[in-house]
């Protein structure tokens, strides 16, 4: 070849190297880590899954096409740690904090620079996930589930439900920040409903057991269960707990009433879930989590179980199920 050939082909080569770098950038397979604190058979769960992957793909973003989503499910506390520095170590683009407290902490442990999208969190300031709501400030920023406030509404329904309830078991989980603060503000709102609290720590499935069954050897009882992946977990065992004990139940997600439970208000988590696809897209689109606010849910649901009202020999309101989305018949 002669030199000027060889000049005129290496400068096009050269000109042609800016553009086949970008392609190939634009053509780069992103990862997804998700941290889901939950066994992965788990019909409810699956369910969250699928929802956030639909959307993602709905917004451009297909699993095994331009993008890898790393899914770890951690049915035992145990696993969360390790699960977490495992997605950690892939060095994903983002990581989904798929279950609120439990996930997030060691996902935080783990990197301070993959950035993190949270779902239903349940205060991430006073947990020390985010400077504040409006500007997080660090590598994580999400959804949160409600403000301790809304806990209150579970013990209006329960009163509204069954107007003899005098007492009130409120399971939680007191290894989460989530768990003390929600307990809180159900017990200074008792008081003026006229209910006498006590405080039910979940732990493992015997020692739900045997502080139900003490609870309900007194009379006018009722149940109210707090948001924890723990309660999901058992939701089995207390939902047969209150059927056996016949205990009137307010629950804080859907899944419970759908499984047997009497009640459940609390947010749309299948739309958390969506919202949160679009947080990941704009990360992935090049934006920073600090800069992007904390927001809260904007759909809540009211779902009834019927045919466990009948059992429990509950007339349910007409007000109760004319506010109601769901009935279960």
């Amino acid at each position: 070849m002669r030199r000027r050939e060889f000049i005129v082909v290496l400068g096009g080569a050269a000109a042609a190297w800016p553009l086949a770098t970008r392609a190939q950038q634009a053509e780069r397979v992103r990862r997804i880590g998700v941290l889901m604190a939950a066994p992965a058979d788990d019909p409810e769960y699956q369910a969250r899954i699928v929802a956030l992957v639909q959307r993602l793909q709905q917004l451009g973003w297909a699993d095994g096409s331009n993008v890898r989503i790393d899914t770890r499910w951690a049915p035992n506390p145990n696993d969360l740690r390790r699960h977490a520095a495992e997605l950690a170590a892939l060095a994903p683009d983002v990581i989904v904090a798929a279950t609120g407290t439990t996930t997030i902490a060691p996902l935080l442990q783990a990197t301070r620079i993959v950035p993190i999208v949270f779902v239903v969190a349940i205060d991430p300031v006073g947990a020390g996930f985010v400077t504040s709501l409006s500007r997080p400030g660090g590598n994580a920023t999400g959804f949160t589930m409600f403000e301790y406030g809304m806990s209150v509404k579970w013990l209006e329904l329960l009163k509204e439900i069954a107007p003899h309830v005098s007492r009130a078991a409120v399971l939680r989980d007191p290894a989460i920040a989530s768990g003390i603060g929600q307990f809180g503000a159900v017990q200074a709102a008792a008081p003026s409903l006229g209910v006498e609290l006590s405080p039910v720590d979940v732990h493992d499935e015997s020692e739900i057991e045997r502080a139900i069954t003490a609870f309900a050897r007194s009379p006018n009882g009722g149940l109210i269960v707090t948001a924890a992946p723990l309660a999901s977990r058992h939701r089995d065992l207390i939902i047969a707990l209150a059927a056996r004990l016949r205990l009137p139940a307010v629950y804080p997600s859907r899944h419970f009433v759908t499984a047997g439970g009497l009640i459940y208000y609390g947010p749309d988590l299948i739309d958390q879930y969506r919202r949160t696809a679009g947080y990941v897209d704009r990360i992935l689109k090049g934006e920073n989590p600090a800069d992007l606010p904390v927001q809260a849910p904007n759909k809540f649901e009211l779902a009834v179980n019927l045919k466990t009202a009948q059992a429990l020999g509950l007339a349910m309101p007409p007000t109760v199920l004319a506010r109601a989305d769901e009935v279960i018949e």
